[in-house]
């Protein structure tokens, strides 16, 4: 046991790696490790990698040299969706010691016999077919919320994807698991939690990936609904076929779910939601929203949304700018199409140029920033409990209603993850939102 040693992580990407450094950091510490922060001294450097983006692969190299500046000889380990799918690519980078894959990550402490420098990385990466069993987590210690893990993978065959090639098939935690980490969270005073997952809305598959559904995304959410001592659950992102009518209903009456919902759209145009090989076409997305705001007139809708994808003429952007400036939706994530290798679109023709990517992902920013700002105005008025965060930006600190309205108010340490209810009364010159007391808090 190195009990005298330290050990920092840094994440990249999504809340899925949020919950799985975690889970692999308190390994860490349950072994006599100090866990430590990543611009601090420490003897492992853990970097959770991404691969959605090409961005996400470039700035790897960046972190691991920010980990040297602290200790040259540090021991240095790439995990994650980028060290599954390119890891000889990360073990050659000058200063990694070890790069493990989808299904080595969760055993990091087994590969680690000393902690002497690597001249090459070494490399321990199953094939993605052997990634079929599943390993639960949750991320806590960091933030007012937890990001709890309830699937992992994904059966779907997206053509600008490599996310099933970097997480295998789509396979689910069992309810009794989930419930008993939502227990564990609720224990720790942690008022807030975050389902997540690759494709949580297929939830239900089991251990191994078998198709048949012990229970069901639906079963899964009533069930969360009865642990007692969590406030708040949030969905998180969850496919818009997948989001069922019942779902929606049950959300609506239900006593800690929160009226937010991310749901990726990709694209307006049905065309390219056919070339992508999603599975729903843009008149089930606009039926969604539409259900969801009329069970939930205050609810918050997120929408992802891939711009420059081939094919995508001035007439199909124009298609899902339009879609999305008349739909009832609050904000957007717009995420600029880059080509990844191993994936079906790669191949395309019709190449968009880089510069018309920029261009439209741009417009579309500027969408988002109307919309969230028509979303807040539409709220001013209205009353709900805040959970503050735990930070003093600039001598504020900030919280979020369940709604996913984020408001501001002079630094108190004693609001720190706690619940009151406010009513929201002005939008302050940086978009977030002011609000009056209307008592003392009422939850611890």
């Amino acid at each position: 046991m190195m009990t005298d040693k330290k050990v920092a992580f840094y994440t990249l990407g999504c809340k899925l790696n949020f919950s799985e450094t975690s889970t692999i950091a308190r390994d860490f510490q349950t072994e006599g490790f100090e866990r430590v922060e990543f611009d601090q001294f420490a003897d492992i450097y853990v970097i959770n990698t991404c691969s959605v983006t090409d961005n996400a692969d470039k700035r790897f190299k960046t972190i691991v040299k920010s980990a040297l500046k602290q200790n040259e000889n540090a021991f240095l380990i790439g995990i994650g969706c980028y060290a599954q799918l390119k890891p000889e690519e990360l073990a050659n980078t000058e200063g990694v010691d070890l790069v493990l894959g989808a299904t080595e990550k969760f055993k990091v402490l087994d590969y680690i016999e000393d902690l002497s420098k690597n001249e090459i990385g070494e490399v321990h990466s199953c094939e993605i077919d052997e990634a079929d069993f599943y390993v639960g987590s949750y991320s806590i210690g960091d933030r007012t919320r937890a990001f709890l893990k309830v699937q992992d993978g994904c059966d779907y065959k997206c053509t600008y994807c490599t996310i099933p090639l970097a997480r295998g098939i789509s396979r689910s935690d069992t309810l009794q698991n989930v419930l008993s980490n939502a227990k564990e969270i609720s224990e720790k005073g942690i008022k807030e939690i975050v389902l997540t997952g690759v494709n949580i809305g297929d939830y239900g598959k089991g251990e191994f990936g078998n198709k048949k559904h012990e229970h069901t995304f639906l079963d899964l959410v009533q069930e969360l609904d009865k642990v007692e001592g969590i406030h708040r659950i949030r969905i998180s992102s969850i496919e818009p076929n997948l989001l069922k009518n019942e779902t929606i209903k049950f959300v609506a009456q239900s006593n800690s779910f929160v009226p937010h919902f991310h749901i990726p759209l990709q694209s307006g145009s049905d065309t390219l939601l056919k070339s992508m090989k999603r599975r729903y076409q843009s008149s089930l997305y606009d039926d969604r929203v539409k259900t969801i705001k009329t069970a939930m007139p205050h609810a918050c809708i997120g929408v992802d949304v891939i711009v420059g994808f081939p094919g995508e003429s001035d007439e199909l952007f124009l298609e899902t700018y339009q879609m999305l400036s008349e739909l009832d939706i609050s904000y957007l994530h717009v995420f600029t199409y880059s080509e990844r290798p191993n994936t079906e679109a790669v191949d395309m023709p019709d190449v968009v140029p880089l510069n018309v990517r920029n261009k439209r992902s741009k417009m579309l920013r500027g969408l988002s920033v109307k919309k969230r700002r028509a979303f807040y105005e539409s709220q001013i008025g209205a009353t709900f409990n805040v959970l503050f965060e735990g930070e003093n930006k600039k001598g504020y600190i900030h919280g979020f209603t369940q709604n996913y309205v984020k408001v501001k108010t002079p630094w108190n340490p004693d609001l720190v993850n706690t619940l009151h209810p406010v009513k929201l009364s002005s939008i302050d010159e940086d978009g977030l939102v002011r609000f009056e007391w209307i008592k003392e808090k009422v939850f611890d």
